[in-house]
């Protein structure tokens, strides 16, 4: 199991990180046709970390999300084509550490999953830690591939939590 580590994550505080929404949220156009193409459509938004914080807490005990139906959730809340996915995968492992900083307030970020269900390496102890949860709560953790190794839940479409 591999553990990838954020740069410095003992000295950095994330739960200042957590709160420190910038400019967002915030809808841009963008002009690129590619990416307006891949996506459908130039409204792209920006959530705060809080956002996300704010959404993985509500996924109840054998549920599970992915970050995709999180950054969907958003769009269609603020009226944009998409949730820009970069800063999507940062704000999501910023909240996760920043729970693991915390004394008290947990979140249960550890069901909050990449795309097809793939376990997240950058979150607190890794893949491992992340499989121990989900397995405490009675999911089905695979492995594929044989050299570049990934850890997916089994039939996580089934466990899906759905937002508002």
């Amino acid at each position: 199991m591999e553990v990838l580590k954020m740069a410095n994550e003992d000295k950095k505080d994330f739960n200042a990180m957590l709160y420190d929404s910038k400019d967002m949220p915030k809808i841009q156009i963008i002009t690129d046709t590619r990416s307006i193409a891949k996506y459908g459509g130039d409204r792209m938004y920006f959530a705060p970390p809080i956002e996300y914080d704010k959404v993985m807490r509500l996924v109840p005990f054998g549920k599970v999300i992915t970050i995709g139906e999180i950054r969907g959730y958003f769009a269609t809340q603020s009226g944009a084509d998409f949730t820009e996915p970069i800063t999507a995968g940062i704000f999501v492992s910023i909240a996760a550490w920043a729970s693991h900083q915390r004394d008290s307030d947990k979140i249960p970020y550890w069901r909050t999953l990449k795309a097809r269900g793939e376990l997240n390496p950058k979150y607190p102890g890794g893949t491992l830690a992340q499989k121990e949860m989900l397995e405490s709560e009675g999911h089905t953790v695979i492995q594929r591939g044989r050299t570049n190794l990934k850890y997916y839940v089994q039939n996580y479409e089934n466990f899906l939590y759905t937002l508002g």
